[in-house]
């Protein structure tokens, strides 16, 4: 099980899709203290991959003490991390303090277009430089690469570097239009292009000696079985929200997923692990009582469709269906031209 904490809304970039707003720190931010104790009941409640999410990680500064405290009780410290700011000094003491891996995003190997996205002219230099820093200190890493309809052509090439850099992943993030995403969503993947993507990404996934792992794109699973590619072993389920993932905010807010608005819970008022046992939004998630196309479709046990999607384009309805895929546009296609 995943839990990722945005350990703060600190951020030293202004990046265009940013599900969480981030930029300055807010006042109601957890604490070192609350932030162990937090640590001690994600524990506790069976997770075993913390993710240190932001805003930007590296700008808390008891990051080091709270990786190293997460490692003690048990768990996986990874990061979600613009990598600008991995020196070789910051790598060295990741490394030291337990961290396991670091996602750190790049969205174009155009360095102009990467830098207007990520809303900083030195962040492709500063990015790429914190790759090869977590290289030279033998710190794994892995590539976060936001896919929209810009950048979509790059897929392939963006791979290619992941390999020649030495990362141990690539993660393709699908644009869920929250936070400042909203003001862009006219740039995200349209559902049949989004469609042929896949099948692309899965192809290339047959040759890749890395992992793929597409993100908030639930229906890679189905598309992986339909083109004969056998999956990593983490990667058999599409949306995972509120089943063996979820997220945490700055401030202990608990939510299905980064880009669900729905709350869970609050860890200052309600225990981590109690809150994940008995919140009635993970409850009502993990029925799995989809509707519409989601609810018969042959998929759905591995897919389950994007939930945070779904209540988008559902007026908040966290089991309607995933309207955004392809399948399910065509069966409702059928289904009008057969009434």
């Amino acid at each position: 099980m995943i839990v990722s904490w945005m350990t703060t809304n600190k951020c030293n970039l202004k990046c265009k899709h940013c599900y969480q707003d981030a930029g300055e720190q807010r006042d109601n931010e957890l604490t070192t203290a609350e932030a162990k104790k937090l640590i001690d009941e994600i524990s506790r409640a069976g997770f075993k991959i913390m993710i240190f999410s932001g805003g930007e990680p590296l700008l808390r500064p008891d990051i080091y003490e709270l990786v190293a405290y997460a490692a003690s009780k048990g768990l996986r410290p990874v990061f979600g991390t613009n990598g600008m700011l991995i020196t070789p000094e910051v790598a060295a003491k990741l490394k030291q303090s337990g961290a396991a891996a670091m996602g750190i995003s790049l969205d174009s190997l155009d360095r102009e277009k990467h830098n207007q996205f990520r809303g900083d002219e030195q962040a492709f230099d500063k990015t790429v430089e914190g790759m090869k820093n977590c290289r030279a200190a033998g710190l794994p890493f892995q590539i976060h690469t936001t896919v929209m309809d810009w950048n979509r052509d790059e897929v392939d090439a963006i791979l290619d570097f992941a390999v020649e850099m030495g990362a141990i992943a690539e993660y393709l993030f699908f644009l869920v239009p929250v936070g400042r995403g909203i003001s862009i969503e006219n740039d995200s993947v349209e559902s049949m292009k989004y469609e042929a993507l896949l099948h692309q990404i899965m192809e290339r996934q047959k040759t890749l000696p890395i992992p793929i792992k597409p993100t908030c794109a639930p229906q890679f699973t189905r598309v992986a079985k339909q083109v004969g590619v056998n999956l990593d072993p983490r990667f058999t389920r599409g949306c995972l929200a509120g089943l063996t993932y979820c997220i945490i905010s700055p401030s202990g807010i608990v939510r299905p997923c980064a880009y669900m608005v729905e709350e869970a819970g609050d860890i200052r008022q309600t225990p981590f692990d109690v809150i994940w046992q008995q919140s009635e939004v993970f409850q009502k998630l993990r029925t799995q009582a989809y509707k519409g196309t989601c609810a018969s479709c042959a998929y759905k046990e591995s897919c389950g469709g994007c939930r945070a999607r779904a209540a988008y384009y559902h007026g908040g309805d966290i089991l309607a269906e995933d309207s955004y895929c392809a399948l399910s546009q065509r069966r409702n296609k059928i289904k009008k031209e057969v009434e």
